[in-house]
């Protein structure tokens, strides 16, 4: 058992209920097609039904147009998965979010995570107008006060408010100063960056339970496997994440038909070594387009189907 997150009662959803008993969760993520077809959402959502608590589905990410979070959380309820609708301030200003806001509560999405979002620039629309009417913790403050006051930006009065779950990621290095500050702001968990340095992760961990950020939001950190040595190489460019020289020299070490084997074991110590962890409330799974791998990197590292637990 993990330590318990204080979460309302009266935030519906498994993943809220995982924080609040203590459960180890699990969550995953969904990439929404670029074509007018849900069916990759359906496919997805069926292979991680029976084994994760809730699933991310992105927003757009890399700022490239895709089938909308909104549209993609629905099906992935519809198909019996619960989904962590992703939000990102780059293409919408604050009235077009407190709509999607209000939307998501009312069409029962139980989970968001609200990200400030990726600018244009990095996307299939570079000469696009980015808006950032606010940012993630502008997005935060707005969302807490329409849940928890029944109140827009405007002052002008919701009634019914909406209930969902808070969420945010943050980047697991250095002191965890930008995780207080997002707690502070109404984050009820985080999604990390991919964790391959469990001591660093373990020291930044040390930080979060010194200052009880652990009693107050649920950290899911975020594990994957390296597939392949292109795969290492594009990971190692990513700001944030750290691949140890350890972990590279396994990889390298293994002929290249063994390298996606070898990835997958490493992965599975991870998580394994991430649930002795004291104050980790779960772990977020990033294998976006290649989902059937999940449910053997859960099962080798000891977490079955998640059935009985709903």
């Amino acid at each position: 058992m993990s330590t318990p997150t204080v979460i309302p009662a009266e935030i519906p959803g498994r993943l809220a209920d995982a924080l609040r008993t203590g459960r180890f969760a699990v969550t995953a993520e969904i990439g929404p097609p670029r074509g007018a077809d849900v069916t990759p959402i359906r496919r997805a959502a069926g292979v991680l039904r029976d084994w994760v608590d809730a699933v991310n589905v992105t927003d757009n990410q890399g700022a490239s147009v895709r089938v909308s979070s909104f549209a993609g959380s629905l099906v992935a309820l519809a198909e019996g998965v619960e989904p962590v609708m992703q939000m990102t301030c780059r293409d919408r200003n604050r009235i077009a979010l407190q709509s999607d806001l209000l939307a998501a509560g009312a069409m029962g999405i139980p989970n968001l995570v609200l990200m400030t979002g990726d600018r244009p620039e990095q996307g299939d629309h570079a000469d696009a107008t980015a808006v950032f009417d606010l940012d993630s913790s502008g997005l935060m403050t707005t969302a807490r006060t329409l849940r928890d006051r029944g109140m827009l930006l405007s002052g002008r009065a919701v009634d019914p408010p909406p209930r969902f779950l808070l969420g945010a990621v943050d980047n697991p290095s250095g002191p965890p100063d930008r995780l207080a500050q997002k707690v502070a702001g109404g984050a009820e968990f985080v999604q990390t960056q991919f964790v391959f340095d469990v001591g660093a992760f373990s020291d930044w961990m040390a930080g979060v339970r010194d200052r009880g950020l652990d009693e107050r939001c649920g950290v899911l950190a975020g594990v994957g496997p390296i597939r392949s040595l292109r795969a290492l190489e594009f990971l190692a460019g990513i700001p944030g994440v750290v691949i140890p020289e350890a972990l590279e020299r396994r990889l390298r070490g293994v002929p290249v038909d063994q390298v996606a084997a070898e990835g997958v074991r490493a992965c599975v110590e991870t998580v394994q070594a991430l649930r002795e962890m004291p104050g980790v409330a779960g772990v977020h799974v990033m294998v976006v387009g290649d989902e059937r791998g999940i449910p053997e990197i859960l099962d080798a590292a000891g977490l079955g189907p998640r059935v009985a637990a709903t």
